[in-house]
């Protein structure tokens, strides 16, 4: 063994874990909005103290992914569309602000990561898998965030990420929405590799307000 290794699990790693999964329960419709959590249940399903459990429970609040009201416990809040269209504006201002500076900065190593990222969605997307459809297609703009050269736009917008992605599970919802959103992002990647700004802007705004309008449609009820 490595002198000095410390391999002692950590308690974080019990909370973390638990986090991640109610996060991912949200993203995929398992609680949908307004539904009320109760802790005895969910302390039974993932197999957590209460104690654990809350500690979850207030890291997601932090997110704006759950609300803990007095008195009523906590619950998954019924986002309004005027909730969700403050987010695409910010997220325009964001994500095409990133794309473009990023087509101008990326390393051949870092689109080499973003291709990949790319080709993860375009697996989830074949496979109807919705889950990883929200986790790729983050990861693919955090690739872009991570590499437009302006660390406090990428700190804004870590900030956003959870509920851009509960917003982006509704849009992909939709029947073909996923295949259309892989051709937008595919279009946005090509322009970054040829190291074109101007497209890249164009691309992900372009991406950005069909998203919008499929997010709409999905909260409308219009599948």
């Amino acid at each position: 063994m490595t002198p000095g290794l410390n391999l002692r699990i950590s308690p974080r790693t019990v909370q973390q874990e638990t986090v991640d999964k109610l996060r991912f329960a949200i993203f995929s419709g398992i609680f949908p909005p307004g539904s009320r959590l109760v802790e005895s249940q969910l302390c039974a399903q993932l197999g957590v103290s209460r104690p654990s459990l809350r500690e979850a429970l207030r890291s997601l609040e932090a997110e704006r992914l759950i609300e803990i009201v007095p008195n009523r416990g906590p619950s998954i809040p019924a986002l309004s569309w005027e909730e969700a269209t403050a987010i695409y504006e910010v997220r325009e201002l964001l994500e095409v602000e990133a794309a473009g500076r990023c087509a101008l900065r990326i390393s051949a190593e870092q689109l080499h990561e973003l291709e990949k990222s790319l080709l993860a969605f375009e697996a989830a997307a074949s496979s109807n898998d919705s889950l990883a459809q929200v986790m790729t297609a983050a990861d693919f703009y955090s690739t872009i965030l991570g590499n437009c050269g302006n660390p406090v736009l990428e700190e804004v917008h870590r900030g956003l990420v959870a509920r851009i992605s509960f917003f982006r599970g509704r849009s992909m919802s939709l029947e073909g929405r996923a295949q259309s959103s892989l051709a937008e992002m595919r279009e946005i990647f090509e322009a970054i590799a040829a190291g074109d700004e101007k497209a890249a802007r164009k691309a992900s705004k372009k991406h950005l307000l069909r998203a919008k309008a499929a997010a709409k449609k999905s909260m409308e009820g219009g599948a």
